[in-house]
């Protein structure tokens, strides 16, 4: 749904997003956070909250909630504060989870992105640092359930956005670009199936100009597709529940992907419910501004620095630039080609065109593309000089894709591709071509452009499509006065 009134309604969507971070270790202990552990084997005294055990926090996970502020123009909080979010799950073995409420350490930002051709942007709330719980395992079919604390202590960064979207589109774009830029920087894996990568989705519609509605949170959605439908189907359900004269219980709910439904699972909690107070084990967080800017100084590039960078080195448009930039790796082969062949804009159209197509229908990633930088620089060159008309250079690129070899001069010259460049010969023909269509030659004389096109038609299939359209043309014009 792209719309943004659906039925006399307008929707309204926010985020909060969970990103494991990177680190090696949990947030408070020295316990390891690899995934796919046999049950219970990586949680020690301190994640089990065994009697006089005290968390200590990590460095690495405060230095990747840095890196991920600065990503997004957010203020770094020189001093924030850890607190206790209270409630009683079997997988919580403290019963309480430590947290950032009041003072979080990354504040403010946004996140920008495309939707088609027009630029988003959603505001950023804060990204808090938080402990992970561990998971429920229920067995059906011994009928028992079980607790896995790996996850315990796993060290997470929270990110709120302000409710700022309005409809399915745009919050799977908005999800898309905030896992580009968690990824680029390297501070989470983002593996949704893994559950490193999880969105909740807050889901509210209301009549235009009015309060906000009544919101629902859709919890852990694991996949982009599985976020549309889920979000989709909320929307509508909302709708008919109010067009009913139900009104809209605020709970918490999850998405059943087999029945493409989703369904409440519990009422929502609100702050007020977790009892919130500072943590008396752990000192306040202090961020010094000289931590701040040794981070600065040792990030890479950022994606839209980079797609700045494009539009100035490289002249390219500012949808194209930031296209380009969707990762590291397209961003590198760009980069090559364009260096390689000279031409940024053809290497542009190319990659986002007819490579990313061929990528899109074999799901596969461009680092595994067939056709690599230097080889695509090879023929974007030979269109450019004119060796190779775009239609003969798409045929070109199907051999390279298919293996018939890595070098594209043997290609074009193998299957007899080059274009016909000799002014004599192509003369000839567009003579034969004027003889023999006098009714289209008198048409264009006539003021009638698409009888110029029949003849260009005929001039092509003449010379078996290897004469140069941009000559074709413009010995037409010529002999034709």
């Amino acid at each position: 749904m792209s719309a943004k009134l659906i039925q006399g309604y307008e929707v309204v969507i926010g985020f909060e997003t969970h990103a494991q971070l990177s680190t090696q270790s949990k947030i408070f202990s020295r316990a390891p956070t690899a995934f796919g552990a046999e049950p219970n084997t990586q949680a020690c005294a301190v994640d089990l909250a065994l009697p006089g055990t005290l968390p200590v926090m990590n460095r690495g996970a405060v230095e990747r909630a840095i890196e991920f502020g600065l990503a997004v123009n957010s203020h770094i909080a020189p001093h924030s504060v850890f607190a206790r979010k209270n409630y009683f799950y079997p997988d919580l073995p403290k019963g309480y989870q430590i947290s950032q409420f009041e003072i979080p350490v990354v504040q403010g930002g946004s996140v920008e992105f495309y939707l088609g051709d027009e630029k988003k942007s959603v505001r950023l709330v804060r990204a808090h640092l938080e402990e992970d719980a561990g998971k429920s395992l229920h067995e059906d079919f011994i009928g028992q359930s079980g607790i896995d604390l790996n996850r315990a202590g796993t060290p997470l960064l929270e990110i709120v956005t302000e409710p700022d979207m309005r409809s399915s589109d745009e919050a799977v774009a908005y999800a898309k670009e905030l896992h580009k830029i968690v990824t680029w920087i390297g501070i989470c894996d983002g593996n949704m199936q893994e559950g490193s990568f999880r969105c909740d989705a807050n889901v509210s519609v209301r009549k235009p100009g009015g309060e906000l509605g009544t919101r629902r949170e859709i919890k852990n959605l694991n996949s982009f597709k599985f976020m549309q439908q889920a979000i989709d189907y909320e929307i509508r359900w909302q709708i008919e529940e109010i067009e009913d004269g139900r009104a809209i219980q605020q709970a918490t709910v999850l998405f059943d992907p087999d029945t493409g439904e989703t369904r409440a699972m519990r009422t929502k909690e609100d702050a007020a419910d977790y009892r919130y107070f500072p943590d008396p084990d752990l000192p306040p967080l202090v961020v010094a501004p000289e931590w701040v800017e040794r981070v600065r100084s040792e990030m890479a590039e950022l994606p839209r620095v980079m797609a700045a960078r494009f539009v100035k080195d490289y002249g390219l448009p500012e949808y194209d630039a930031t296209t380009l930039t969707q990762s590291k790796a397209m961003a590198a082969y760009f980069e090559a080609a364009a260096k390689a062949s000279g031409q940024p804009k053809l290497a542009s159209n190319w990659i986002m065109g007819e490579l990313s197509r061929r990528l899109n229908a074999g799901e596969a990633t461009i680092e595994s593309a067939p056709v690599n930088a230097q080889m695509l620089a090879s023929l974007i060159a030979r269109i450019s000089d004119g060796t190779v008309s775009n239609s003969a250079a798409r045929q070109v690129f199907d051999a390279l894709w298919g293996g018939e070899g890595n070098n594209v001069d043997s290609i074009i010259e193998t299957r007899g591709l080059k274009q016909m460049n000799d002014s004599g010969a192509l003369e000839k023909i567009i003579d034969d071509v004027i003889a023999a269509n006098a009714d289209n030659v008198a048409q264009f004389r006539a003021g009638k452009d698409k009888a110029f096109n029949a003849l260009v038609g005929q001039a092509m299939k003449a010379s078996k499509g290897k004469a140069n359209p941009a000559q074709v043309n413009d010995l037409l014009r010529k002999k034709l006065g």
